[in-house]
């Protein structure tokens, strides 16, 4: 390991931010009557109280700057049978949407049908953080299905959890 001052590849630091397990989410949102989404791994509780979450976008993200102003947008907790619906909200052509049940509030939040957990929130703040934004926010609403296992992404690929031996 180098502990000097050099510059990092960023394919080697890619490879290690990889071997960190993380849960997958779907932030998607009603814009001019079509839904808008996109996927993200780097989702994270942070506060209880104000009730706050996070994620990290690319800079670069053509479809951030479109949800980014809407009232409300929906986190779907992906669960493991959503790794098409990943794949697909993730991808930067095509209908997104194609073959996916979708459930629409009445503040425009867009949440996935089988997710392990929905949450409707609106931008808190946004704060440059490199090549990505750390968007912070605000959780307006929730409802859990814990019988929906995860979607979790791990080594560059898409993964389940094992289910829990219990005696």
């Amino acid at each position: 390991m180098s502990t000097e001052a050099e510059p990092l590849d960023p394919l080697t630091l890619r490879s290690a931010f990889a071997q960190f397990p993380t849960g997958v989410v779907s932030l998607c949102a009603e814009v001019d009557g079509s839904p808008v989404g996109l996927t993200a791994s780097t989702f994270v509780p942070v506060s209880l109280d104000p009730p706050l979450v996070a994620f990290c976008v690319q800079n670069t993200s053509a479809t951030w700057p479109r949800l980014t102003g809407r009232p409300r947008i929906g986190v779907s907790v992906l669960g493991e049978s959503h790794e098409a619906a990943a794949r697909s909200l993730a991808s930067k052509t095509g209908d997104r949407f194609a073959g996916l049940t979708l459930h629409t509030t009445a503040e425009g939040a867009v949440l996935l049908d089988g997710a392990s957990a929905w949450l409707e929130c609106s931008v808190q703040q946004e704060v440059p953080a490199g090549d990505h934004a750390v968007v912070l926010l605000r959780v307006h609403g929730l409802q859990t299905t814990p019988d929906v296992a995860p979607l979790v992404f791990h080594g560059s690929a898409f993964r389940s959890l094992l289910p829990v031996e219990t005696a």
